[in-house]
């Protein structure tokens, strides 16, 4: 049996599957390859099975999302070290040898992060993940890379073995023991956030994160929820929120989440001076979904919530009002 499975959630992306799949299985001989298809109603299926017999393809019995969607599938696969792939990723030669390199050397890192650029300009960082993410105090997550709307360019900056505290899911590698451990991801996000809600509790639980330079892939982004997309804003103020009840130290819940919801309030205004409406709708809705779960999330805390989970009080002070653009400057 091969050590790594690559995992690659597909609903409706046959498009995507025939632009990115051939550079999987050309540089994945170290790999078992899956697809994981959320009951897709295309030829995504036929498209696998005629062109590439050698994939195994999962099932699910409907479109579960990110998190519930790989959580069902992964239960299917044997092999020690996962690897979740978007659909719309280019991987490169030899991709997958630093990483097993990783896992077999360094047995306290649960989960790794390849340098991920933009396919559509690939001397630049990408978008969802860059060089490795963090989060201020507040739950905001940047990158060693992209600091909100600042993508830098790849000018070997962050060639490097580093620990970082979330790997983006654009590209997700995990050993199989910490994610059963950890129970996965936690379905109730559906989609966003859910993989840096699972780094933090691998570190709550003692394990490592970080991010090598020495495995490149390439990431199209946002070709599954588009940015601009409401439904991605109420998602990711939603399951912010969400993740730092679940995680914060005790103690720190109350003044954290008041200043964030403040700080939600600031975001709202600005979609509306912006004529975002949808946005700004979607951020109310957030909260009020945020309110209704937040008696279920108090039940999920832990006793091991670590106090180091952050490098910078405020990201968004840093940017906006002290031109913090880049990693080094924050």
């Amino acid at each position: 049996m091969k050590k790594i499975a690559v995992v690659i959630l597909n609903w409706n992306g046959v498009k995507l599957l025939e632009q990115f799949l051939p550079s999987v299985m050309s540089y994945s001989p170290e790999a078992t390859i899956y697809l994981a298809d959320n009951a897709s109603t295309d030829s995504s299926i036929e498209f696998v099975k005629t062109n590439y017999p050698d994939i195994k393809i999962i099932q699910n019995e409907g479109n579960f999302g990110y998190a519930q969607g790989y959580n069902v599938a992964l239960k299917d696969v044997e092999e020690p070290y996962f690897c979740l792939l978007n659909s719309d990723v280019e991987v490169t030669e030899n991709w997958l040898k630093p990483i097993l390199e990783i896992f077999e050397k360094e047995k306290n890192v649960a989960i790794i992060q390849p340098k991920i650029l933009d396919f559509k300009n690939k001397s630049l960082f990408e978008y969802a993940g860059a060089a490795g993410g963090f989060i201020d105090k507040y739950g905001y997550p940047y990158c060693r890379g992209r600091i909100f709307e600042t993508v830098e360019k790849d000018n070997g900056q962050y060639d490097d073995f580093y620990e970082i505290f979330w790997a983006s899911g654009a590209c997700f590698f995990i050993r199989k023991e910490v994610f059963n451990q950890l129970g996965g991801f936690d379905e109730s996000f559906f989609a966003h956030q859910e993989e840096i809600d699972l780094c933090w509790r691998s570190k709550n639980a003692g394990y490592k994160t970080c991010y090598t330079f020495q495995s490149i892939i390439y990431h199209v982004g946002g070709a599954t929820l588009k940015e601009s997309n409401p439904k991605k804003t109420f998602l990711n103020f939603r399951n912010s929120l969400l993740m730092l009840v679940k995680n914060l130290p005790e103690g720190k819940i109350l003044p954290i989440i008041f200043t964030r919801l403040f700080l939600d309030g600031i975001a709202g205004i600005q979609f509306i001076l912006k004529g975002k409406l949808s946005h700004c709708w979607a951020i109310i809705k957030a909260h009020f979904h945020f309110y209704h779960l937040l008696n279920k999330y108090l039940k999920k805390r832990t006793n091991n919530q670590t106090e180091s989970y952050f490098k910078t009080n405020s990201i968004v002070y840093n940017y906006f009002i002290k031109g913090g653009k880049v990693f080094e400057e924050n």
